[in-house]
């Protein structure tokens, strides 16, 4: 492990590789126990750099068994060894460079390197992994040609993989076979992959518009093949998606990915041989729900997309992570909304922003979309790198149209393919297609935190002119006390009181779209419209077009008005939700004054007039019924009032599942068609409306309710709607609980990820006794410490889901939660990190709180040997 107080990384200090190793010629012989690798350098100086002699290579647990230096082996004085770097002093100019060294793949539990994952081996480099694997300058600016010759047991390992292209192979006496493999790209060293194992393969095949024939196979635990079969479709339609959005065509004949279980991200987009977490590719209709459906489908695209964004084209340094992360969310999120439906697929997308992102903004870990500085690069795979950068490239295809964006997007491509560049690179590929000066712009990506906009309005009706005042404001974050003004897109309509559009005459503008974009770039700035003829109620932000928080002073009648006339759908969303969070916080203020609580008759009228709409996409329906969140509610809040409101959403949707339950009943009935499973947008709307209809009628559970649940659940021929059907019971104490969950154990034990769901179903209960039922749910044969999924399952969902119960005010789950941290810490320090979020989020709570979470994190800090991820987070966070 680290020492306690690691060494913080800055941008500034960055500085070009002073030597670039052209060729790297990889011999590994591999085995669980006992790998050994031999790498060959073909390195040169950089001419850019010639003041450093001395080449620094990055190792981390390796053994280093010999090293030649032109064919001449060198001695200790030759080279400095320390935990985590070689040092070849006095190095020259051009020379080839062999080291071998060997390690433990078995021993490896952070799952970075190369690593066993059951009986596969297999690796994960990014972002410093290689350094696990052989001495190397280990930085995505060292971009280099590989060659990979993969030595092992025939009958344990019978598959052998890497990037690129199979170019040779044979069998050797021992009962060992070798392949070779050389990837005709040059690439940095977190892009080289390696898998070894007994696996069986799902083929198809794809035609590119140039006519190059792909063969496209994905590798999976031997009788995983059938259920690989909407991962393959899923690749399909990005390979074609990207060819016609974006002109980007594969460019190697053959595209692999290979699924295993124990894998600390999504999946890892190395050139040609992708490696993910089962969860993402595996899928039938038993065992994997319409969500699992949608995730698989966008994970595989987006890292299909990195080929181009984040391989061909890849970031210059760690600090230029959003260049490819940020981008390809925004390609994922693009291809996801033409594949299913693009007014879900953007609430969705914002809500995930709001509730992961905004609270990182606001808390100790804020850090700009390109951070200054870092201890652990690890720490900074985060919300804000990946889900605001890619709202920052979606405000410039909102700015610069969609025409001009795609222009943009070729400029960049020409200009950088097969480099390693900076954001600068990218906005400027932008300013050639514009002609746009996009300096303002920059600083979303240099600037941490979200912008708080403020609007108020004036309407002069004599002159018929209507006014938006605008005021931006940037809290202060971490080392960032003021901000400059941001330039902020701003979509807007007119309705007026029947729900009828304006047409927007702007001054010094002759459009009279009902439509406009008003960019805002100072801190107060007013927009004036003419020849507005009635009193208009403003629809702002339309698509969410900034990440920002929007301040109007909306009235209730505005917000129905707009709940029932809008033309954006998310804005008509966005209308019903914040009626709905007004009512809430409202009724908690009552509840604590002693008022008796009572749902007033307009809001359970206009809940039913939206329950009875059916001629609309019936997920966007769904969407429109559900409740805000504990956590949306939280969000509202400057003191996050944890039990009141659990409280009052709880009553809230008991009153609406009371008062209404014959419309959801009709529903519930209506949908509840026994037809045969079909992934596509109609019948996802369906089981989406089913669902949301019987969730609400065991928020008043009867005798009958229940029972009709339990038949869902025992007669479901899918996983969502047995899921759903078993989440609403594990709300509810009483016998069908207990039934529902053995019955669904006894069937699934062997199915790990659907085990996965039992775990993390019972581990978001809000019951009262969850959190000791959460203690032996680690201690049971099945949870496993080393499969980050099983974890992620029990411990990060208890934490990170189950807010009335993990912040209980005894700290219990405080002091739960920290005690996995510092287990995990020895194992995985990557997803120890991860798990400490929820106790970096003190400032929020009450008092009592802060002090027991603060608490928890200073004993964590006072863990010896704490790794330099848990270290970066807690040391951020505890003061």
């Amino acid at each position: 492990m680290e020492a306690k107080s690691p060494n913080t990384i800055y941008l500034k200090d960055y500085k070009e590789p002073a030597f670039l190793v052209n060729t790297i010629d990889l011999n590994v012989a591999l085995d669980a126990d006992l790998t050994k690798v031999k790498s060959t350098l073909g390195i040169m100086r950089n001419p850019k750099m010639p003041e450093q002699k001395s080449l620094v290579l990055q190792g981390d647990a390796l053994t280093l068994n010999e090293i030649q230096l032109n064919g001449t082996p060198l001695t200790p004085a030759d080279y400095t060894l320390s935990n985590n770097e070689l040092i070849i002093k006095d190095a020259p100019e051009e020379f080839s460079l062999m080291i071998e060294t060997q390690f433990s793949p078995r021993e490896n539990t952070t799952l970075n390197g190369l690593y066993l994952s059951g009986d596969i081996l297999c690796t994960q480099c990014e972002a410093e992994g290689f350094r696990r694997i052989t001495y190397f300058p280990d930085r995505p600016d060292v971009m280099s040609l590989y060659t990979t010759t993969i030595i092992a047991d025939k009958q344990k390992y019978p598959v052998l993989l890497s990037n690129g292209n199979l170019i040779d192979s044979g069998l050797l006496g021992d009962g060992k076979h070798w392949v070779k493999w050389q990837d005709p790209y040059r690439k940095p060293s977190y892009l080289f992959a390696l898998v070894a194992g007994n696996l069986g393969c799902a083929e198809d095949s794809f035609v590119t518009r140039s006519g190059r024939s792909v063969a496209l196979k994905v590798y999976v635990e031997p009788g995983n093949e059938v259920n690989c079969t909407y991962a393959l479709q899923s690749l399909k339609n990005a390979m074609r998606w990207d060819e016609l959005r974006f002109g980007r065509g594969y460019d190697l004949d053959t595209y692999m990915i290979v699924a295993v279980s124990d894998f600390n991200m999504g999946a890892m987009e190395n050139k040609g041989l992708n490696i993910f977490n089962a969860k993402y590719i595996l899928a039938n209709p038993a065992i994997a729900t319409d969500q699992d459906y949608e995730f698989i489908e966008a994970v595989i695209a987006h890292e299909y997309f990195h080929n181009w964004t984040g391989n061909r084209v890849t970031c210059r340094d760690w600090f230029q992570l959003s260049l490819k992360e940020g981008l390809t969310i925004f390609r994922e999120h693009e291809f996801c909304a033409d594949q299913q439906s693009r007014e879900v697929e953007r609430i969705k997308n914002v809500r995930k922003l709001r509730l992961e992102q905004f609270p990182q903004d606001e808390g100790p870990m804020a850090h700009p979309v390109r951070p200054d500085s870092y201890i652990e690069i690890n720490n900074f795979y985060t919300v804000t790198i990946y889900e605001k950068g890619a709202e920052v490239i979606r405000m410039l295809q909102t700015m610069l149209g969609r025409d001009t964006f795609r222009q943009g997007m070729d400029i960049y491509f020409a200009r950088h393919d097969g480099h390693a560049v900076t954001i600068e690179d990218f906005v400027q590929a932008m300013e050639a297609a514009s002609g746009r000066d996009l300096t303002q712009f920059r600083r979303w990506y240099t600037q941490a935190g979200t912008p708080e906009l403020y609007v108020t309005s004036n309407y002069d009706s004599a002159n018929c002119r209507y006014t938006l005042r605008l005021e931006q404001v940037c809290p202060p974050t971490p080392m960032q006390t003021s901000k400059e003004p941001f330039l902020i897109p701003v979509t807007v309509s007119l309705f007026d009181l029947m729900g009828q559009p304006l047409p927007l005459q702007m001054s010094g503008s002759l459009n009279e779209a009902t439509e406009q974009i008003m960019e805002m770039t100072q801190s107060v700035q007013e927009f004036q419209f003419n020849n507005i003829t009635s009193y208009p109620i403003p629809s702002l932000l339309r698509d969410f077009s900034a990440p920002v928080k929007l301040r109007y002073p909306y009235t209730t009648q505005d917000l129905l008005v707009l709940m029932r006339h809008d033309t954006d759908s998310f804005n008509r969303w966005e209308a019903v939700q914040t009626i709905e969070n007004r009512l809430i916080l409202q009724l908690i203020d009552e509840d604590k004054s002693g008022a008796a609580l009572c749902l007033p008759v307009w809001f359970t009228d206009a809940f039913a007039e939206n329950l009875s709409v059916r001629n609309q996409n019936l997920q966007y329906l769904a969407l429109l019924l559900a409740l805000p969140s504990d956590k949306d509610l939280a969000n509202e809040m400057t003191i996050i009032l944890v039990e009141p409101i659990f409280k009052i959403h709880k009553f809230v949707k008991r009153e609406l599942a009371t008062q209404l339950k014959d419309q959801w009943m009709a529903i519930y009935k209506e949908y509840n068609d026994n037809k045969p499973y079909q992934f596509n947008a109609i019948a996802v709307g369906q089981r989406s409306l089913k669902n949301i209809a019987l969730s609400y009628l065991m928020a008043n559970p009867t005798d009958e309710i229940r029972q009709l649940c339990l038949r869902q659940f025992v007669n479901a021929d899918n996983m969502t709607d047995s899921l759903a059907a078993l989440v609403c019971l594990s709300q509810v104490d009483c016998p069908e609980r207990v039934e529902a969950l053995n019955k669904f154990y006894d069937k699934w034990q062997n199915e790990p990820l659907v085990l996965d769901k039992w775990f993390a179903i019972q581990a978001q209960s809000h019951l009262p006794n969850t959190l000791e039922v959460v203690k032996q749910l680690i201690t049971h044969p099945k949870f496993n410490w080393i499969n980050p999924n099983r974890v992620r399952s029990v411990i990060g969902v208890f934490a990170m889901l189950n807010d009335i119960n993990f912040h209980a005010l005894n700290g219990d789950g405080y002091a739960f939660l920290a005690d996995q941290i510092i287990h995990l810490d020895n194992l995985n320090p990557q997803v120890a990190a991860r798990l400490c979020e929820p106790l970096t989020r003190w400032r929020r709570h009450i008092p009592e709180r802060q002090a027991l979470m603060k608490k928890q994190l200073f004993r964590i800090m006072s863990t010896p040997n704490l790794s330099r991820d848990v270290y970066e987070i807690v040391s951020k966070s505890s003061g």
